[in-house]
C-alpha cells in the first residue's frame, strides 16, 4: 500500500523528501486529475490531500468520501495553516468524547 499527496508545491516536496510521490496543483483541472488518478490506482492506499487543494474540488472529494471504503482520503493543513473555521482533529474529538486531550 502507498501513500500519494496532492497539494502545493511544498507539501508535495516535503512528502517526497520520505519517499512519498505526489502531485503539486494550483488549479481546479490540475487538483481533480491528480485525484482522479490517484483514486484510480489500486496500489495507493491513502490519499494526503491538502484542505486547500481539497477545496478547490470540495464536490468530487465529498462525493468520494460519503461512497468509497479505499483508498482512505485524509486532508491535511497546508503550510500556510488549517483553513479558518475549520475544526482540527484534537477539538472533534474533545466534542465526541467530552473529554479534553
Amino acid at each position: 500500500m502507498q501513500y500519494y499527496i496532492i497539494g502545493d508545491e511544498d507539501a508535495v516536496l516535503g512528502f517526497g523528501m520520505v519517499g512519498v510521490k505526489g502531485r503539486s496543483v494550483e488549479t481546479a483541472e490540475q487538483a481533480d486529475s491528480a485525484f482522479r488518478g490517484a483514486i484510480g490506482d489500486s496500489s495507493i492506499g491513502i490519499v494526503i490531500i491538502t484542505e486547500r487543494a481539497a477545496d478547490l474540488i470540495r464536490p468530487q472529494v465529498n462525493q468520494y468520501l460519503f461512497r468509497e471504503k479505499f483508498p482512505l482520503i485524509v486532508e491535511i493543513p497546508d503550510r500556510t495553516g488549517p483553513v479558518e473555521g475549520r475544526s482540527d482533529i484534537r477539538k472533534m474529538v474533545n466534542e465526541a468524547i467530552g473529554i479534553k486531550l
